[in-house]
């Protein structure tokens, strides 16, 4: 029984995420009779149309795509027996995808990067920044290997380990009266105009979670794209906010005119942590990598 090869299901796959022969084979960087042959060969092996042929392009019949959604699961689990084997004769070895969310790569990574080059010098770590929730879908769908994210999150299919705990500082314009206060307490903030970053940012709802705040505030709805947008706006008199510490001794508040004080019972904003895929080949990997972030830490 002849079967079709994995490159001729990533033809297939090439098909389907370029709707055109022409672009698939660009991509695939082959001729475009070399892969218009392979395809009409898969369709003879197993007795059924998958591509309808159009004038401006391509698009997948229903044993078409049938056959697509089975062959991507095919080249994903190839591509872990690879990585799987890699890692066996040498953990951090070739190519490894880490994600990490704003309000904690621009702070942790560089701790972390020096020493993985020095430890791991055949590693070739590919990063990408994002939002929590885009990462857990990347880390499903195999883009990423590991990720760091801000704890506690559940996702099925997701496993996780903490890394350590951030604390929130309180970052307030110089001459504000809580700076000034013999005490800080999270409840003295229920008064204030609180600053957070927009929707979307899982700091934001760890900041109103731990203050107890509630989602929508009366007063000024005012959002930030970034911690260091968040930190100007608090310069400008709009507001005050929290910060993690993490990002504090990073120097995220350097040249502002602002000031940081911690709350008297320290104020656990966030855990960090390292989550991968279930069942990834390179969980061991990214445990290790856990672990030279949490020295960091």
């Amino acid at each position: 029984m002849h079967l079709p090869t994995l490159r001729q299901l990533e033809f297939l796959c090439a098909i389907a995420n370029e709707g055109s022969f022409s672009k698939a084979a660009d991509s695939c960087h082959v001729t475009q009779p070399t892969l218009s042959s392979a395809i009409k060969e898969v369709e003879g092996l197993l007795g059924i149309q998958l591509i309808e042929r159009e004038s401006r392009g391509a698009s997948l019949t229903r044993a078409g795509e049938a056959a697509v959604e089975r062959a991507r699961t095919i080249l994903s689990d190839t591509a872990d027996l690879v990585s799987a084997a890699r890692q066996a004769g040498a953990p951090l070895s070739g190519p490894f995808r880490l994600g990490a969310i704003p309000t904690i790569a621009p702070f942790l990574l560089p701790r972390t990067l020096k020493q993985l080059r020095i430890s791991h010098a055949d590693l070739k770590l590919y990063l990408r920044e994002d939002q929590t929730d885009r990462l857990i879908d990347a880390l499903r769908a195999r883009k990423l290997d590991a990720a760091l994210i801000a704890l506690p999150w559940e996702a099925p299919g997701i496993e996780t380990m903490e890394l350590g705990e951030d604390e929130f500082l309180l970052v307030a314009p110089s001459d504000h009266a809580l700076i000034k206060s013999p005490s800080l307490k999270s409840t003295d903030l229920s008064n204030e105009d609180v600053l957070l970053l927009e929707d979307g940012h899982c700091l934001r709802d760890h900041a109103l979670s731990v203050c107890r705040l509630p989602s929508k505030r009366g007063g000024a709805d005012v959002t930030a794209t970034s911690l260091a947008t968040l930190v100007h706006m608090v310069a400008g008199g709009l507001g005050v906010s929290l910060l993690p510490k993490l990002a504090t001794e990073a120097g995220v508040t350097s040249g502002a005119d602002v000031k940081l004080r911690a709350f008297d019972n320290p104020l656990i904003g966030r855990r960090i942590g390292i989550a991968w895929r279930t069942g990834s080949p390179r969980a061991a990997e990214a445990q290790m990598i856990g672990e030279l972030v949490k020295a960091a830490l």
